[in-house]
């Protein structure tokens, strides 16, 4: 799992006299607008992997602040930059890329897992192409692996063959594989059968951010660390004016790309979000560099239909490590890397959203207990392991850390499986952009910039 690189300096270019609160706000924080939200397109018949999008009338766009400097935002803030727009990001962490990004499995996937049709299926298999480009283009490391998804029992077959039927009809480069023929890609692997996928990567994630930062450094756009949205209300001329404590900033159109916090940016800018975020933490071992032999490249297994996760795998990184995991445990606190963040306010937060209460009488017993006792087991995650690869032990994994998702969720308990954006007058809003999103980003970049431009 990489971390983040160290990242530009904190720059401020403009200083703007903060508008007067009005009574009973708090200080430098401005008022939330109430948002129109008009008519609804879906990209999809199926309500449970749709993309939503609220459309309304936009005005001329010059001038966009992008909140969230993830690799989303950060790849928006370019995209909104080539098309001749000013744009200001805004960044509550001291460095870019500080949550999801600079904690995920730095995997380029394919787009093999997703619905034909769904954005995820196309924005997956054209952002394979176009990040791995990118890396090229700008010097951040990445290698085209390809990974083998492994069937480990006869009841496991059918599910392996609807990935087949899939990556097929999303255009991904894939092939059904016998044991003998897996065992040429993986010599220490175990399954009746596998499927091939051989546009799947490896690359930097967070050296793909440190590479937009510096094209947008070069662009002249105005990167602020260290800076929270506080307040966000309709500018008194038009556009938007978001406060951060010490500034207004004044733009046409305002972008949130805010990941773990994506949902409150949008209450905060008036609006009422179909969904609410909720905190997945995943957990990652690492094999020993004594056992990194054990595996060459990517084994995953065939993933549960049913959820959003694709189970623990095991991954070898561009530096030569095997990384192994993730589990899914719910998170204690937004940014929860471990059982020990616990924040109240969050946890008051999801137990009064009646979804979350739904989404564990469907998945509490038996997946979800399960997967609490791998996160407390060694042993219970390297039995996980060993159905993959039989020579791993208990002896053979470390620690490695952990990363948290933001997984929206519907109030009826449903896990919003789609990316999922909406609208509202002169504001466009990432709703859930998890995995694989990074591999995507600069799509959804392309997509938010015609929303913002169209």
């Amino acid at each position: 799992m990489s971390r983040p690189r160290a990242s530009p300096p904190r720059r401020i270019r403009t200083r703007r006299t903060p508008a007067p609160p009005r009574p009973g706000s708090a200080p430098g924080a401005l008022p939330c607008s109430t948002a129109y939200l008009t008519s609804v397109r879906y990209a999809s018949r199926q309500p449970d992997d749709c993309q939503v999008v609220l459309r309304v009338t936009w005005s001329i766009v010059r001038t966009v602040v992008v909140i969230g400097g993830g690799i989303v935002g950060l790849a928006t803030a370019w995209e909104l930059t080539k098309r001749g727009l000013d744009v200001t990001v805004l960044e509550k962490e001291e460095h870019w890329a500080a949550h999801q990004t600079g904690h995920n499995s730095n995997v380029v996937h394919a787009g093999l897992y997703y619905k034909p049709g769904s954005f995820k299926a196309r924005m997956s298999t054209a952002g394979n192409r176009s990040i791995v480009d990118f890396a090229r283009q700008y010097g951040v490391p990445v290698e085209v692996c390809g990974k083998l998804v492994v069937a480990t029992s006869e009841a496991e077959l059918p599910a392996l063959k609807v990935l087949a039927e899939r990556a097929e009809a999303n255009g991904v480069p894939a092939k059904l594989i016998t044991p003998s023929e897996a065992r040429e890609y993986e010599p220490e692997v175990s399954c009746v059968a596998a499927l091939r996928v051989e546009s799947t990567g490896i690359i930097d994630f967070p050296a793909v951010c440190t590479a937009l930062v510096r094209l947008l450094d070069e662009s002249d756009a105005d990167l602020r660390l260290g800076t929270p949205a506080l307040g966000i209300r309709p500018g008194r001329t038009g556009g938007v004016e978001v406060a951060t404590g010490d500034d207004v900033i004044h733009a046409d159109a305002l972008v949130n790309c805010a990941g773990l916090h994506a949902d409150r940016v949008a209450r905060l800018a008036g609006l009422t979000p179909s969904a609410r975020i909720v905190p997945f933490r995943g957990e990652y071992y690492e094999l020993k560099p004594e056992r990194r032999h054990l595996v060459r490249g990517l084994i995953y297994p065939v993933p549960d239909a049913s959820l959003p996760f694709l189970g623990v795998h095991l991954t070898r990184m561009l530096d030569g490590s095997v990384h192994a995991g993730p589990n899914a445990v719910l998170a204690l606190r937004r940014e929860g890397y471990t059982w020990r963040d616990v924040s109240a306010k969050d946890l008051a937060e999801v137990a009064r959203f009646p979804g979350v209460w739904r989404l564990a009488r469907k998945y509490a017993y038996p997946t979800g207990l399960d997967e609490v006792r791998r996160s407390f087991s060694r042993r219970r995650f390297a039995e996980s392991l060993a159905r993959l690869v039989p020579a791993v032990t208990e002896d053979d994994i470390v620690r490695h850390g952990s990363g948290v998702r933001a997984q929206a969720l519907r109030p009826d308990g449903a896990l919003v499986d789609d990316f999922l954006i909406e609208t509202a007058r002169n504001q466009v809003h990432v709703l859930n952009a998890p995995s694989p999103a990074a591999t995507s980003a600069l799509e959804i970049a392309k997509h938010i910039a015609d929303e913002v431009t169209g």
